[in-house]
């Protein structure tokens, strides 16, 4: 089993930045890959990053990329999203996510993904 903590959400203007951070607890992460995902009410839930289980393999959806940044630390048990240049589009409920199937490969699909944390709201104004 693992646990998920997702903090760091909050009210923000745009142009700003918030740093995400999700919490480990349970089973080690340092051998999952993980990945952050969005949720605006009435839609489905987004890939927003993602980063192998060492680190060395990130991947961005096209709307935050050069913006957004993953980064993990295994020894903390410790994810985390560094969110810049936040814009009204980027107001979500971000959840954090663990895939404790396979390493692999970096999967982009929410349904890959096994281990989620409780989320925690960005709300970006005008």
């Amino acid at each position: 089993q693992v646990q998920l903590v997702d903090t760091g959400g909050g009210l923000v203007q745009a142009g700003g930045s918030l740093r995400l951070s999700c919490a480990a607890s349970g089973r080690t992460i340092s051998i999952y890959n993980m990945a952050w995902f969005r949720q605006v009410s009435g839609k489905g839930r987004e890939f927003v990053a993602g980063i192998s289980w060492s680190g060395g393999t990130t991947d961005y959806a096209d709307s935050v990329n050069g913006r957004f940044t993953i980064s993990r630390d295994n020894a903390k048990k410790m994810v985390y999203l560094q969110m810049n240049s936040l814009n009204p589009e980027d107001t979500a409920v971000y959840y954090c996510a663990a895939d404790t199937t396979q390493r692999r490969i970096l999967f982009t699909g929410k349904d890959e993904y096994d281990y989620w944390g409780q989320g925690t709201q960005v709300t970006v104004s005008s």
